[in-house]
Formats: C-alpha cells, sequence, structure tokens
C-alpha cells in the first residue's frame, strides 16, 4: 500500500481506496451502502455533472439539510474538481439561508430528504438566480451522469466553506482547501499515539451537524482512513446506538451535552458497548461528574478536541491518559497542540506573555483556513501576513506545554455545541416596541452548557414580558440563539465609554463555577 500520509487531495484519497480496497464500505446511511468502488464511480460523476453544467473550478454549491449520504458524495464529488460545497445549518431561519447562498454566489443550492420546501422559502430573498436541486433529482442526476475526464483539485485550491456565526450579525465563510482537511494527519503518521491510528476493522459516526466542522470533518476522517462512515441524518440516542451496536462504529465526536442525553436514555443501559474505542468530544471540557458515569458505562476513552472552524477544527488534543476519574488538573484544559500546531500567548502589546499568565490565544499551523470569503478586511484582523490565526480565546499555556481556555474574548455563547453571538441575538430583539436596551449572555446550563439570556431595559412606562421577548425572537432568527430566559432591569452597566459591562452582567450567574466557560 502506497504512503497514505502523502495524499493531501479528496481525488488522491477516493482513487487510492477505491483501487486498495473498492469492495470495503465508505458511506452508509439507514440501509444504503457505498462501497469505496461506488464512492469513486458516484463522485466522479458528481465532478461531471457540475462541469457539464457549466460550472468551474472556484464556484460555490450549497447544500441545505441535515446529514445525508447525498451530501458528502455531492461534496466530495465537487471537491475532486475543485468546486467548492457549502453546507447551510437546517437550524437557521430561512432570511439566515438566503443570505449564505447569496454571499456563496452558489450556482446551485441542493436541498436534503426533507427540504423540498426550500425553494418556495428562499424563492423572494434571493438576489440571483441559482438552480435549486432537491434531494430525489439529485440522485437522479448522480444516476444519469456519464463519467467524464477531469483536471483533479490541487492540494491548496479550495474545497469547502463554512459559515461561522457573525459577531456583528453577520456569518463570515471560511474557505478551507484540500491541504487544510489532509495535511496535518501527516504530522503524526509515525508517532507513537495510538487514538491518531486506525485498525482496519474500524468504522466512524457522522452524527454532529454537517453544517459544522465537526459534522463534516468526521466523515472526512473517515475518508482519510479508508474507513466507513455511519452517517445519521442527525444526534438521536437510538440512532447512536444502533450504529455502535449493528454497525461496527469505534469512534465518534459528540458534545458534553449529547453525552449527557445519551446516559439519560433508557436503552442505554443494554446496549453492547464492546467495539466503541474512543469518544471524541469537543466545544466544551467534560464535567468530572459526567466523565465518570460515561467510562463506567461505555468503558471508551476519551479525547477532548479544541478547535474552531477557521482551524479546520481541532489544533489541540486531551489525550485518553489525562482523563482521570478521580480528576486532575489537566482535565480542565484544551490539552496539548497537535504535532504540526504551534500555539502562543500573546498579551494586549502582541508580545508572548510568560507560562501560566492570561492572553489571546494564537495558532499556526496547515490547518488555518485561506481567509473569509470575499471578506479582506475580517480576514486580515484575523489572520497575520505570516500565517497565525487570532482565535479571540483568552487562555494560558502550562509548563507543560498544556493549554487552558479561561474566557471568550468575544463574548460567545456555546450552547450544546452550537455558537451564538450575542450581537445577532440583540439586534432581533431591538426592534421590540417595550425594549429600549438590551444585552444578551451565556449563562451556565447544566444540559446544554450554557444558554441564552437576555438582560432588557424596558422604554418608559412600558412592561416587558419574557414569553413576548422570547417568542418575537424566534420569529427572528433560529430558535437555538433566542433567549431561554429574559431579565428586566432599569439600566445596563457601561464604562467609561459606554461599552456594555457584559462581565459585570454575567458574574452573578457563574459564582461559584472557575471560570466563565462551562
Amino acid at each position: 500500500m502506497s504512503d497514505i500520509a502523502d495524499l493531501l487531495t479528496f481525488d488522491q484519497f477516493i482513487t487510492h481506496w477505491a483501487k486498495e480496497r473498492p469492495d470495503r464500505v465508505a458511506m452508509r446511511e439507514d440501509d444504503r451502502v457505498m462501497t469505496y468502488g461506488d464512492l469513486d464511480e458516484r463522485t466522479a460523476r458528481v465532478a461531471s455533472a457540475l462541469l457539464a453544467a457549466g460550472l468551474q473550478k472556484g464556484d460555490r454549491i450549497a447544500w441545505i439539510g441535515k446529514n445525508s449520504d447525498l451530501y458528502f458524495t455531492l461534496f466530495y464529488g465537487a471537491a475532486r474538481a475543485g468546486i467548492v460545497m457549502a453546507p447551510i445549518s437546517w437550524r437557521l431561519a430561512p432570511a439566515e439561508w438566503a443570505f449564505i447562498v447569496n454571499d456563496t454566489r452558489a450556482k446551485i443550492v441542493f436541498t436534503g430528504p426533507g427540504f423540498e420546501a426550500a425553494a418556495d422559502q428562499l424563492a423572494a430573498k434571493l438576489d440571483h438566480a441559482p438552480r435549486i436541486i432537491g434531494a430525489e433529482a439529485a440522485r437522479a442526476m448522480i444516476d444519469d451522469a456519464t463519467r467524464t475526464d477531469f483536471a483533479p483539485s490541487g492540494p491548496d485550491d479550495a474545497v469547502l466553506q463554512l459559515y461561522t456565526s457573525g459577531t456583528t450579525g453577520n456569518p463570515k465563510g471560511a474557505v478551507l482547501t484540500n491541504t487544510n482537511l489532509f495535511a496535518l494527519r501527516k504530522n503524526s503518521a509515525n508517532l507513537d499515539m495510538p487514538y491518531t491510528q486506525w485498525e482496519d476493522d474500524e468504522a466512524v459516526l457522522v452524527a454532529m451537524p454537517c453544517a459544522h466542522i465537526g459534522g463534516t470533518g468526521l466523515g472526512i476522517m473517515a475518508l482519510a482512513a479508508g474507513l466507513p462512515g455511519v452517517v445519521l441524518a442527525e444526534f438521536n440516542p437510538d440512532g447512536v446506538f444502533d450504529a455502535v451496536e449493528h454497525h461496527g462504529v469505534t469512534r465518534f465526536f459528540i458534545v458534553p451535552a449529547a453525552l449527557q442525553m445519551l446516559l439519560l436514555h433508557p436503552r442505554c443501559a443494554s446496549v453492547d458497548y464492546s467495539r466503541l474505542k474512543y469518544i471524541l468530544y469537543g466545544a466544551a471540557p467534560i464535567p468530572l461528574d459526567l466523565l465518570r458515569q460515561c467510562i463506567k458505562m461505555f468503558g471508551a476513552q476519551f479525547i477532548q478536541a479544541y478547535g474552531m472552524t477557521e482551524t479546520t477544527g481541532t489544533i489541540c488534543m486531551l489525550p485518553p491518559e489525562d482523563h482521570d476519574p478521580e480528576g486532575n488538573k489537566r482535565m480542565r484544559s484544551a490539552g496539548k497542540p497537535l504535532p504540526g500546531v504551534e500555539i502562543k500567548i500573546l498579551g494586549p502589546d502582541g508580545k508572548e506573555v510568560p507560562t501560566g499568565e492570561v492572553g489571546e490565544v494564537v495558532t499556526r499551523s496547515s490547518n488555518n483556513m485561506q481567509g473569509y470569503w470575499n471578506l479582506p478586511d475580517a480576514t486580515a484582523k484575523t489572520m497575520t501576513a505570516d500565517g497565525w490565526i487570532h482565535t479571540g480565546d483568552a487562555g494560558y499555556m502550562d509548563e507543560d506545554g498544556y493549554l487552558y481556555i479561561h474566557d471568550r474574548m468575544k463574548d460567545m455563547i456555546i450552547s450544546g455545541g452550537e455558537n451564538v453571538y450575542p450581537a445577532e441575538v440583540e439586534s432581533a430583539i431591538y426592534g421590540h416596541p417595550a425594549v429600549q436596551e438590551v444585552a444578551v449572555i451565556g449563562i451556565p446550563d447544566a444540559k446544554w452548557g450554557e444558554t441564552v439570556k437576555a438582560v432588557v431595559v424596558p422604554k418608559p412606562g412600558m412592561a416587558v414580558e419574557e414569553d413576548d421577548i422570547i417568542a418575537w425572537t424566534r420569529e427572528r432568527i433560529a430558535a437555538f440563539k433566542a433567549p431561554r430566559s429574559v431579565d428586566v432591569i432599569e439600566a445596563l452597566p457601561r464604562n467609561a465609554s459606554g461599552k456594555i459591562l457584559r462581565k459585570d452582567l454575567r458574574a452573578p450567574y457563574w459564582e461559584g463555577y472557575e471560570r466563565m466557560v462551562n
């Protein structure tokens, strides 16, 4: 077998595995199974069909829907030809879908099973005229396509555009290349890190949403290892249990809130977990009590992953040996940088701070995105000319090289693994007739890590009803971003320059917590 550590593109991986193991399962969803031979054929047909439809390398296509074997087939096929896939979260409101479709200038928008109404929901909101193709028509397109020769994309060509929620309202498209998605693996290929190695009988579960790197990234992880990716349309405990019991899943990525849901499910205790090797989790540290319950129940090894969309996911890992059911200091950390990843902590003056001192986390590696789509100023603010990305997270490094995330520099709220930016929620609430001012904060929540709270100042002589504010917000943005609770106060705390002091608003809710990240 040629050295797969040298492969750097979707075309190379798919061609390689189709030759090496054409009859091995590549992807499974429900009762549909695709071998690596099938995957090669069907993704080549996708590339051929898109090129025949007039698309060229660098053009964008979009997906609105849940996880699907169809999504991965379209994405991989497009990537082989250097056409960029932009998956859009199905949980967003149609106006938010339209913003992303308009921003990408997508030539074709594919809609997943159950999203047949998306075309009508987008109708009056688009400023260009992409073709909108439903799931059945997309499968037929692949069935009917003729495979033709095409020029495969190169390592530095863009293939994936993931949207991050915008701190100032609009999301930004992080442009990721073949190299971003595959190159980092090479650095750990020959190291003695068992969890970066793969046995031949493993399978990977894709259960997190494909519009996130934690969803699409797991599909890519399976492909890179030449193993089956088992696709769940969306996370649900029964789907996870079935995948582990019947489809040989050995590892999956999940957020701590979802782990808790598995444990609380009546079926959890009766499932055979003997094949499960690793549970990767991220978006928040794991509470010690939850880790104890999980080790007892699943018997698997735990790995915490730290990263962001702009770093193509994981750049730091807390390995299994640092997860101690008795508890230890390191379990509060995000782990150590992966081989090939540089991390520094910078003070306000832009200089590196001493070990143990808090500053902004910056990172450089082959994982760092190409930039934000059509946003040179935002890219320049986030990325330096010599390739460092400012994460916006405040943290420190200890003497052993472990990274500790202390707080968020950007006020972002992470609820159940979903990023929520206060500015976006505040602008949705501002138009309410009874609201004079509003500040949105994250408060600790046992199930979701954090939930969204709005702190509202009413207009003089007007009353603010909690249920009314929540309903108003849900009409304007995705339900998961809307506040779960509303406090009414006379005035928002501000500093001398008039900036709202969110820290002061958050402080009473975080008393007794070691840091403001739950």
